[in-house]
């Protein structure tokens, strides 16, 4: 089967009946993923002036995220997307009340971590639901995966504009105003989806799944070790940048400058998904990741802010085409019936690794300085990378049944 989307695939995909609405629901409510994290913890970081508690409040909702995507996953498998995400977007609000509260009475952390860890779990996971989508709405072939592309191409869009728009609602009068933003339109667009007519036309999948969900396969296992070590590369560097602004004086700047990235990743990211290199999923999975670290090692180099942005946009050009592939991926060896709790998983590792990154970074940065944090991103990318290299076999052989459908509908 073809692993390319060409640019008339992608307008059939978006034009396809039905599909506009959960479309722009979806953008609505994805917006902010990036946005609720990072603004949280720049909140924290004012009102605490400590990075390292900042770190650990956000890494205790990137946490929270992890969890949360498995479950909802699972759910919408079962019992289709719009029970599960109304439940979600409830308790989201419950959470994320509590969390600003915490914050404006200088709760402890013993407090606030555990209710940071409550808004990521129960943050609706619309970006999951709309990728299954398109299973159901288009069939297996160019088109479908154009879908795929789409969705993670936007994912990305707003993962790396989020910690801009984070970055300026940080100087707001009030520093929670980013956190309240983000969470109105996260709500918003999970409820439009969620109640929109194609969404609740969604019918539950009864095939019998293992104890393990999508995890039954070795291939999924290789695919979210790759989106680990993706996540922890970006989870160092969202932290390093802002510390390196802050060194110049500059501390509104950090958000800025994470998302001038997005232009070379939105860019390169749709030329790639029309070409990608290499064309084996098993060897494109080590091979961006790895790129990706090396890149990395760029930003430990420049002395200016200026010299900073640059370097971003260069290792930029691998964000894109890493989630793309992740997401293409899971066509190729999830498990029948587990198409939702597949991607979850694939949210969960790149959250994972934004935690763990995230928090050794806030360390590093306090301890020894932002190079040492940028440094160790590519070291901590590429050690990943060279354990997907290693598991690359398991790409490769994919789930038996699905990829005869894949053969099938290349024909």
């Amino acid at each position: 089967m073809s692993q390319s989307a060409r640019l008339a695939d992608y307008r059939t995909a978006l034009t396809t009946p039905g599909m506009r609405g959960p479309v722009i629901a979806s953008l609505l409510a994805r917006l902010p993923i990036a946005m609720v994290g990072l603004s949280m913890l720049l909140y924290v970081k004012l009102e605490t002036g400590s990075f390292a508690a900042a770190g650990l409040v956000s890494a205790a909702s990137l946490i929270g995220v992890a969890v949360g995507s498995i479950v909802q996953g699972r759910l919408m498998d079962r019992f289709g997307p719009t029970r599960p995400l109304l439940g979600a977007v409830t308790l989201f609000v419950v959470f994320v009340t509590l969390a600003v509260i915490a914050v404006e009475t200088r709760a402890p952390l013993g407090l606030l971590v555990p209710v940071a860890f409550a808004v990521g779990f129960n943050e609706p996971m619309v970006g999951s639901a709309s990728r299954a989508l398109w299973a159901h709405m288009v069939p297996a072939g160019s088109v479908r995966l154009a879908g795929y592309a789409y969705e993670a191409i936007s994912m990305e869009v707003f993962f790396i504009l989020g910690p801009g728009l984070a970055g300026l609602l940080v100087t707001a009068p009030w520093a929670g105003t980013g956190v309240v933003i983000g969470a109105g339109s996260m709500v918003v667009g999970a409820l439009w989806f969620a109640l929109n007519p194609t969404v609740r036309a969604v019918q539950p999948d009864k095939t019998a799944r293992s104890l393990l969900g999508a995890l039954a396969s070795p291939g999924m296992r290789t695919v979210a070790l790759a989106a680990l070590g993706f996540g922890v590369t970006i989870g160092f560097i969202e932290v390093a940048v802002p510390a390196a602004a802050e060194e110049a004086g500059h501390f509104g700047l950090g958000g800025l400058l994470l998302s001038l990235w997005s232009v070379s990743s939105v860019l390169f990211g749709v030329l790639y998904a029309m070409k990608p290199f290499p064309k084996a999923m098993h060897l494109r999975l080590p091979v961006l990741l790895g790129g990706f670290a090396l890149l990395s090692l760029l930003l430990a180099v420049p002395t200016t802010l200026i010299g900073l942005g640059l370097a971003l946009l260069v290792v930029g050009t691998l964000i894109t085409p890493q989630a793309t592939t992740h997401s293409a991926a899971i066509e190729q060896v999830a498990p029948a019936g587990t198409a939702t709790e597949a991607f979850g998983w694939v949210v969960t590792a790149v959250t994972v690794g934004l935690a763990v990154g995230q928090f050794l970074s806030g360390q590093l940065v306090e301890a020894s300085g932002t190079g040492a944090a940028f440094l160790a991103a590519a070291a901590a990318g590429l050690a990943i990378a060279a354990l997907v290299w290693a598991f690359r076999g398991t790409v490769a052989a994919g789930v038996p049944a699905r990829q005869d459908e894949m053969d099938l509908a290349s024909r």
